[in-house]
């Protein structure tokens, strides 16, 4: 924006409707501080947003938004023909270009010292277009429909810049400018700059499509633009040292420029990264200046309250607080550019940036210690009542109440274990006295499982190695209780320090102090002998569930993160979970042994695990992501063997590793661990086949590769690393390297040191490419043998298909057409499709061919060809109706044949029945579809999704 336009037509020859003058420093966009970092890519966002009616830049304090709208207001009123229109012969009209002008709001502006610098800033555009005078004071309606005609007349459309329009607190005071933005015909383009709680109407803008948002993600600085920060601050800064501090500033720029001031001081950059906090002086006087103090005191006291949670929502806010009114406020302090962030739950939960809770944490700690302990013990009653028993016992510790503490670990201990291995609850509670460990050995147990929860293994040992110190002078029934109680721990710890082998150990010592002293001691149990009242609040059978689901658990993930499929391991321990009533463990379960089922093809299982896993209220906030992760996987493998691709990539981009938005401070979405290779894998073997549909090789070339050379080292990854394998010489095949495919497969399927069926399926495919049939027949694997039930359903199908197409082009349609009528049978309950479509011409034209023999599954057949045809992307089938009377298996079958054009005497030679028991089957179908024909049946089936 030229500076000498603002300057000549703006000063105290100008004045407001009071007579004061207007300050030109209020009409020209202010100098940005040095040094500044260019930052192309949000200057491209406010190039597009500004072609339309209105753009937010809307974020607290300290996040660049005047420094952002300054540096391209400057851009645009320096660049001749910029968003200039474009005429039809291709040439650009200059006079359509906008033309800028600047309003900085200050506090105190009403309506009439508001209008009197909108007023300055339309005049200095609207004299040059000669579009009628402006209004210095709040203009009636008349005087604003003539300066809306006015602007709409007018050949180049105005951009007005208001920064820091939060400040305007009436929201009549811009009546006026949202008249114009209606009528003015799209000659007005507003962009603005402000905090929360805008008196525009955000929403209805939104809603029509009118509005162009840029939030504090968007301005957060990105790893290379606090790299340039740094080096024209002259800091140099190591990787991790950079990464760690923007992680901790979630890229907060005016907190950044001041950890680049001070760096310039310090000897140890690195050290002084590793302490940086909201609670060091100098940013603590900012946050306290320009972040805090505009909040009420109220809402500050809520927010200081709040701040011994990570994250919060209404009811907890309510009981720290006492208030009943923290749903309101918290919402509000989450208002659009907020100082909170909500997540997408109902009810909604609520998470401070790290800086301020920082800060807020520091204040609290000056509060007297009774009100503080206080606090605490509210904390742990309401997560005790609300299925948080780690933050429960956190914060009973926490306050000293050893008692609380021992009671909340004994009652649920199970879920305390930190199955996903990211848990991390800040410093350790003080330990309790000496005194109270030896009086209740358990409160030391207690320590050490809110250690382990944290990821805190060598306190969690040390808390455990002091329980056993102490653990002699209980009593029988007690020791018993406590000896499972310090196993499990064992387990936990095993875990956490990555011992495969002292899992198994600690599991199986696990399982055997599961039975009860009488059984091991063949004695007649006492009744302070047997698990009970004795053994804590749950009884016998239920705390054997408890040791099954937790043993089970912990094995489980064990084998997981060694590279096996446990599948039937989860099953067994979701079970226990289910009938110990631990909705923690059984999340755990659920979702990892849904992505199992659907790596193993069980579709309609690993569907309804993951459906259920999500459906499950156990987590509040952010706390189960992960899991959630593991199910969103299982629900995009399932989407790719059905050929739902935009399914299945929607999917994968929920249970992907978090980003920008775990980085920035946001609530991370759900996410698979990136360190969890067996599902790293397994997402990218999904991605890997949707960039290969899509046309890019090389990409999904890239892909496998570095999903095998992640599963390379895990001992027990062979079925994994077989599917990708086989996999990457499909992609190599299809790419016409059929010498490489060949190599990667040919050893190790002629070695058969073990199941290798996915490679020789993969290798018999290959073969069949390079047009040698018989070598393929030589190599297929027997998918009707009875172990070949044991494989993973898609390899089944493949072999299956390839049989089916060796048979027909060795002449033999009547084999192949048998062949393919049970691969459909086995592939049809559970919805596959991927199978038959991408597996090359041969297999369409048997498909072709089937539909003219007869086939029970002719609708799934049809559908096929010409799906072969022209691919499309699927919704998900959602159930249909049910019958008052459900078909049986063997009716179902028929029911499927009555869409051919067999006829019943047919029918029955394809099934080996005869022709009395067809026609019976047949009668029943009618009865329970309520038809009285053929035709009519089939309809019906249809209208139910039976067929």
């Amino acid at each position: 924006m030229p500076e000498q336009r603002s300057g000549a037509r703006v000063g105290t020859a100008q004045r407001g409707p009071t007579g004061s003058p207007l300050l030109a420093s209020r009409l020209t966009p202010p100098a940005p501080p040095e040094p500044v970092v260019a930052r192309p890519r949000l200057l491209r966002r406010l190039d597009a947003g500004s072609a339309g009616p209105v753009t937010l830049v809307s974020a607290p304090a300290g996040w660049g938004k005047t420094t952002l709208l300054a540096s391209w207001i400057r851009l645009v009123g320096g660049s001749a023909g910029e968003g200039a229109e474009v005429r039809p012969d291709g040439s650009v009209d200059p006079t359509s270009a906008p033309v800028p002008a600047w309003v900085s709001v200050e506090v105190g502006d009403d309506g009439e010292r508001l209008w009197s610098y909108l007023a300055a800033a339309l005049r200095d555009t609207t004299d040059a277009a000669g579009a009628g005078p402006v209004p210095d004071h709040p203009p009636r309606p008349d005087q604003l429909e003539l300066l809306a005609a006015a602007l709409a007349a007018r050949e180049r459309p105005v951009l007005l810049v208001l920064d820091d329009l939060h400040r305007v607190t009436d929201p009549a005071a811009l009546t006026g400018l949202e008249f114009l933005l209606r009528h003015a015909e799209q000659r007005l383009r507003l962009v603005v700059g402000a905090r929360a709680g805008l008196p525009l109407a955000v929403h209805r803008l939104r809603l029509a499509g009118e509005l162009t948002e840029i939030g504090p993600d968007d301005l957060a600085f990105t790893d290379d633009e606090v790299a340039d920060l740094f080096a024209a601050h002259g800091v140099h800064l190591p990787g991790a040292a950079l990464r760690r501090l923007r992680e901790r500033t979630g890229g907060w720029p005016a907190v950044l420029r001041f950890a680049a001031l001070a760096l310039r001081r310090q000897p140890d950059v690195t050290r002084w990264v590793e302490r940086f906090g909201g609670d060091q002086p100098e940013i603590a006087g900012y946050l306290h200046e320009e972040v805090l103090a505009a909040v009420e005191p109220e809402a500050r006291d809520l927010l200081r309250r709040t701040a011994l949670a990570e994250t919060v929502c209404a009811d907890l806010a309510d009981a720290l607080t006492g208030r009943g009114d923290s749903g309101r406020v918290l919402g509000d302090l989450a208002g659009d550019g907020g100082l909170l962030t909500r997540d997408d739950s109902r009810p909604p939960w609520y998470r401070c940036h790290p800086l301020l809770t920082d800060l807020l944490r520091a204040e609290l700690s000056r509060v007297p210690d009774d009100e503080l302990r206080e606090l605490h013990l509210r904390a742990a009653g309401w997560y005790a009542d609300n299925g948080r028993p780690a933050d429960a016992l956190r914060h009973a510790l926490t306050a000293g109440r050893w008692d609380l503490a021992s009671e909340i670990f004994v009652a649920e201990w199970p879920e305390l274990a930190p199955y996903d291995g990211v848990a991390s609850a800040g410093p350790a509670p003080t330990p309790p006295p000496p005194e109270a460990v030896r009086r209740d050995p358990e409160v030391a147990l207690a320590c050490a499982a809110e250690r382990a929860h944290a990821g805190d293994g060598t306190a969690a040992a040390a808390h455990l190695r002091t329980a056993v110190t102490h653990a002699g002078t209980l009593p029988v029934p007690h020791r018993d209780r406590f000896l499972r109680l310090a196993t499990a721990l064992e387990l936990t710890l095993a875990r956490l320090a990555g011992d495969p082998a002292e899992v198994r150990a600690a599991a199986a010592r696990l399982v055997r102090n599961r039975i009860a002293p009488a059984a091991r001691t063949g004695g007649a149990a006492t009744a302070e002998e047997t698990p009970g009242p004795t053994g804590g609040p749950r009884g016998g059978a239920t705390e054997d569930a408890d040791l099954r689901a937790f043993a089970g658990t912990a094995l489980g993930l064990t084998e997981l993160a060694e590279g096996q499929l446990p599948a039937g391991r989860f099953a067994r321990a979701l079970a226990a979970a289910r009938e110990a009533g631990r909705p923690r463990t059984e999340l755990v379960c659920a979702s990892r042994s849904a992505l199992l089922q659907a790596v193993r093809g069980e579709l309609r299982a690993a569907e309804a695990s993951a459906r259920e896993a999500l459906a499950m209220p156990a987590c509040h906030g952010w706390a189960c992501r992960v899991d959630c992760g593991y199910a969103y996987l299982a629900l995009a493998v399932v989407a790719l063997h059905r050929d739902q691709p935009e399914e299945a990539a929607a999917n994968l981009a929920l249970a992907a590793p978090a980003t920008g938005d775990e980085r920035n401070g946001r609530p991370p979405g759900a996410r698979v661990p990136a360190g969890e290779a067996t599902a790293a894998a397994v997402a990218a073997l999904c991605r890997a086949w949707l960039r290969h549909d899509r046309g890019d090789a090389a990409a999904a070339q890239r892909l496998l590769a570095e999903a095998r050379a992640r599963t390379a080292d895990r001992p027990g990854g062979a079925e994994l690393a077989h599917l990708l394998v086989a996999a990457d010489a499909d992609l190599r095949a299809d790419r016409g390297d059929l010498d490489s495919a060949r190599g990667l497969l040919a050893e190790p399927v002629r070695d058969r040191a073990e199941p290798v069926e996915p490679l020789a399926v993969a290798l018999a495919r290959v073969e069949l490419r390079a047009g040698d049939a018989r070598a393929a027949g030589r190599v297929l694997p027997d998918w009707q043998a009875p172990e070949a039930a044991a494989w993973p359903l898609p390899v089944r199908l493949e072999a299956g298909l390839l049989d089916a197409v060796l048979a027909q082009r060795g002449g033999d349609e009547r084999r192949a057409g048998r062949l393919l009528e049970q691969v459909l049978d086995l592939a049809a309950p559970e919805g596959f499709r991927r199978v038959f479509l991408r597996a090359g011409p041969g297999v369409r034209d048997l498909l072709a061919a089937h539909l003219d023999t007869g086939t029970a599954h002719w609708s799934t057949v049809s559908d096929l060809v010409r799906g072969a045809d022209e691919p499309t992307d699927r919704a998900p089938v959602e159930p249909g109706p049910t019958l008052d009377e459900p078909l049986t298996e063997r009716e179902l079958t028929i029911l499927r044949y009555l869409q051919s054009i067999l006829s019943n005497v047919e029918i029955a030679s394809e099934l080996s029945l005869s022709v009395n028991t067809v026609k019976t089957h047949v009668r029943n179908i009618y009865r329970k579809l309520d038809a009285t024909r053929r035709r009519e049946a089939v309809r019906r089936a249809r209208e139910l999704r039976l067929i």
